[in-house]
């Protein structure tokens, strides 16, 4: 990970933003616990997820962060793998399916144009 781009983590900057937004820190903990809690899903379950959707939104630090709870709570490599793999699907399956949108746009342009 480019270092430049992605500062790892320190004290130092957790404690600057804790300080800064300390309500909405302690809000966004919270909400946190209680989205990845055990309940109608199991949270291996809940943290597949997470890896997935860290790779459709392409955010480095919860990619690193759910993979590893994943792994902590039992999902096998196999199991993170074909969670990025439907991720990867339904990114494209997103640019496959509002492909109707140019379409739409070249036959109305070409209708317009004839």
């Amino acid at each position: 990970m480019d270092t430049t781009m992605y500062p790892t983590s320190n004290a130092e900057l957790a404690r600057k933003r804790r300080e800064l937004a300390p309500k909405q820190l302690e809000a966004f903990r919270n909400f946190s616990a209680a989205c990845f809690a055990d309940g109608a899903l199991p949270n291996v379950t809940k943290q597949l997820i997470a890896v997935a959707v860290a790779h459709v939104t392409q955010c480095p630090y919860c990619i690193k962060g759910h993979t590893e709870e994943a792994l902590k709570k039992g999902a096998s490599e196999a199991q993170i793998m074909e969670a990025i793999w439907v991720a990867a699907e339904m990114r494209a399956g997103g640019a496959y399916a509002h492909s109707l949108l140019a379409l739409d746009t070249m036959s109305h342009h070409h209708a317009q144009a004839g």
